[in-house]
Protein backbone atom coordinates (compact mmCIF):
# COMPACT_ATOMS: atom_id res chain seq x y z
CA UNK A 1 0.00 0.00 0.00
CA UNK A 2 1.54 3.26 -1.03
CA UNK A 3 -1.47 5.50 -1.47
CA UNK A 4 -4.00 7.04 0.84
CA UNK A 5 -7.36 8.57 -0.05
CA UNK A 6 -9.39 10.79 2.25
CA UNK A 7 -13.00 11.25 1.25
CA UNK A 8 -15.02 14.31 2.14
CA UNK A 9 -17.46 15.07 3.61
CA UNK A 10 -17.33 11.77 5.52
CA UNK A 11 -13.66 12.09 6.46
CA UNK A 12 -13.14 8.37 5.80
CA UNK A 13 -9.59 7.48 4.85
CA UNK A 14 -8.43 4.31 3.14
CA UNK A 15 -4.97 3.03 2.24
CA UNK A 16 -4.73 1.65 -1.30
CA UNK A 17 -2.18 0.41 -3.80
CA UNK A 18 -0.74 2.83 -6.31
CA UNK A 19 -2.90 2.79 -9.43
CA UNK A 20 -6.17 2.08 -7.63
CA UNK A 21 -9.05 4.14 -9.02
CA UNK A 22 -10.85 6.56 -6.75
CA UNK A 23 -14.01 4.56 -7.43
CA UNK A 24 -12.42 1.37 -6.09
CA UNK A 25 -10.91 3.27 -3.14
CA UNK A 26 -14.36 4.62 -2.25
CA UNK A 27 -15.81 1.12 -2.36
CA UNK A 28 -13.01 -0.11 -0.08
CA UNK A 29 -13.94 2.69 2.32
CA UNK A 30 -17.57 1.55 2.26
CA UNK A 31 -18.75 4.61 0.34
CA UNK A 32 -21.14 4.60 -2.58
CA UNK A 33 -20.36 6.44 -5.80
CA UNK A 34 -23.11 6.63 -8.39
CA UNK A 35 -22.15 5.18 -11.76
CA UNK A 36 -24.11 3.86 -14.67
CA UNK A 37 -21.41 2.83 -17.14
CA UNK A 38 -19.54 0.36 -14.95
CA UNK A 39 -16.34 2.41 -14.90
CA UNK A 40 -15.92 2.97 -18.65
CA UNK A 41 -15.82 6.81 -18.51
CA UNK A 42 -19.10 6.99 -20.40
CA UNK A 43 -21.72 8.31 -17.97
CA UNK A 44 -20.01 11.20 -16.10
CA UNK A 45 -21.96 10.28 -12.94
CA UNK A 46 -18.89 9.44 -10.86
CA UNK A 47 -17.21 12.83 -11.15
CA UNK A 48 -15.73 14.29 -7.99
CA UNK A 49 -13.49 17.16 -7.05
CA UNK A 50 -9.97 16.61 -5.75
CA UNK A 51 -7.75 19.03 -3.91
CA UNK A 52 -5.01 20.66 -6.00
CA UNK A 53 -2.29 18.87 -4.01
CA UNK A 54 -3.78 15.41 -4.62
CA UNK A 55 -1.29 12.93 -6.01
CA UNK A 56 -2.93 11.20 -8.96
CA UNK A 57 -1.40 9.47 -11.96
CA UNK A 58 -1.52 11.58 -15.15
CA UNK A 59 -4.94 11.90 -16.73
CA UNK A 60 -5.63 9.56 -19.65
CA UNK A 61 -6.95 10.81 -22.99
CA UNK A 62 -10.40 9.21 -22.60
CA UNK A 63 -10.95 10.93 -19.24
CA UNK A 64 -9.59 14.26 -20.55
CA UNK A 65 -11.97 14.06 -23.50
CA UNK A 66 -14.96 13.32 -21.27
CA UNK A 67 -14.15 16.11 -18.80
CA UNK A 68 -13.70 18.67 -21.61
CA UNK A 69 -11.59 21.06 -19.55
CA UNK A 70 -13.03 20.42 -16.08
CA UNK A 71 -9.80 18.75 -14.98
CA UNK A 72 -8.38 22.28 -14.72
CA UNK A 73 -11.02 22.87 -12.04
CA UNK A 74 -9.80 19.73 -10.21
CA UNK A 75 -12.74 17.59 -11.32
CA UNK A 76 -11.95 13.96 -12.09
CA UNK A 77 -13.89 10.84 -12.97
CA UNK A 78 -13.53 8.48 -10.03
CA UNK A 79 -13.63 5.46 -12.36
CA UNK A 80 -10.57 6.73 -14.25
CA UNK A 81 -8.50 8.78 -11.77
CA UNK A 82 -5.75 6.61 -10.31
CA UNK A 83 -4.02 7.13 -6.98
CA UNK A 84 -0.29 7.87 -6.96
CA UNK A 85 0.07 9.01 -3.33
CA UNK A 86 -2.04 11.09 -0.94
CA UNK A 87 -5.40 12.20 -2.31
CA UNK A 88 -8.29 14.18 -0.88
CA UNK A 89 -11.51 13.81 -2.86
CA UNK A 90 -14.97 15.19 -2.28
CA UNK A 91 -17.91 12.97 -3.09
CA UNK A 92 -20.79 15.06 -4.38
CA UNK A 93 -24.16 14.63 -2.70
CA UNK A 94 -26.51 12.14 -4.28
CA UNK A 95 -28.84 14.12 -6.58
CA UNK A 96 -31.95 12.23 -5.50
CA UNK A 97 -31.18 12.70 -1.82
CA UNK A 98 -30.50 16.41 -2.41
CA UNK A 99 -33.83 16.81 -4.21
CA UNK A 100 -35.71 15.11 -1.37
CA UNK A 101 -33.94 17.28 1.23
CA UNK A 102 -34.88 20.44 -0.70
CA UNK A 103 -38.52 19.35 -0.92
CA UNK A 104 -38.64 18.53 2.79
CA UNK A 105 -37.12 21.90 3.68
CA UNK A 106 -39.63 23.69 1.46
CA UNK A 107 -42.49 21.73 3.01
CA UNK A 108 -41.31 22.57 6.52
CA UNK A 109 -41.03 26.25 5.59
CA UNK A 110 -44.56 26.27 4.16
CA UNK A 111 -45.91 24.63 7.32
CA UNK A 112 -44.17 27.24 9.47
CA UNK A 113 -45.75 30.02 7.38
CA UNK A 114 -49.23 28.51 7.91
CA UNK A 115 -48.74 28.45 11.69
CA UNK A 116 -48.37 32.22 11.83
Amino acid sequence: MNGEVRFLPSGKTVKVRRGTTLLDAARQAGLTIRTRCGGKAACFMCKMSVTPDSELLPIADNERHKLAGLEGEHIRLSCQARVAGKVTAEIPPDPLRSAVERLLAKQAEEQDDKLW
